[in-house]
């Protein structure tokens, strides 16, 4: 079966090698989402190009994303629930703070445009496609996920453990993972946890 890594903002598909080289699964997939070939950087654009990525998968896959990439992955299911087997979502809101959008956008119009050289994305469009996910909330079409979903969240990752719970509440097929001194990024600082996760839901 198919596992698709769908990475953070301000990360790239690169943030998911450690994971991907500890999994079993051989078949794995890790777009890199803001390669957008000239459209505008909205969330709605990179939803799109992922809907057209995965149009003709014949298969349900399992679907890991972090952050940004959890939101896509929580999205993808609700629209497209039989292609999708298994949800691992990695610090994950299911309705889009704005206050910590807006924080997020301050942090990243301080940085220096070089720091997004290696994400593939201009600062410019950075801050554009994280304005576009401040009205995201999947609270009334939580309903349409059906199929198994493992939520995960860093133990010091402050600003998502609360949606993480609220969410494991929400889905009643749903099992939280809280990954002892870990962060935010997971995938970066815990991907034998994350690796161990994606084993068992393979099997």
């Amino acid at each position: 079966m198919k596992i698709v890594f769908l990475h953070g903002l301000g990360q790239s598909a690169q943030d998911w090698k450690s994971v991907v080289n500890q999994v079993s699964c051989s078949d794995t997939d890790c777009p890199e989402l803001f390669s957008l070939d000239g459209q505008d950087a909205t969330y709605s654009n990179v939803f799109a190009r992922l809907e057209r990525r995965y149009a003709d998968t014949a298969e349900p896959f399992v679907l890991c994303g972090l952050s940004l990439g959890a939101i896509l992955a929580l999205d993808y299911a609700i629209r497209h629930r039989n292609q999708v087997s298994a949800l691992i979502l990695i610090g994950v809101q299911y309705k889009v703070p704005t206050l910590l959008i807006d924080f997020q956008n301050l942090l990243f119009r301080c940085m220096p445009r070089k720091a997004f050289q290696a994400m593939g994305i201009s600062k410019s469009d950075m801050i554009k496609l994280s304005h576009s996910m401040r009205s995201l909330d999947f609270s009334s079409k939580l309903k349409e996920v059906r199929c198994p979903v493992t939520i995960v969240c860093g133990e010091k990752d402050q600003a998502n453990k609360k949606a993480a719970k609220q969410l494991n509440a929400l889905l009643p097929q749903s099992q939280l993972h809280m990954i002892p001194g870990a962060g935010h990024e997971v995938n970066k600082c815990a991907p034998e946890a994350i690796a161990a996760i994606l084993n068992k839901a393979n099997q």
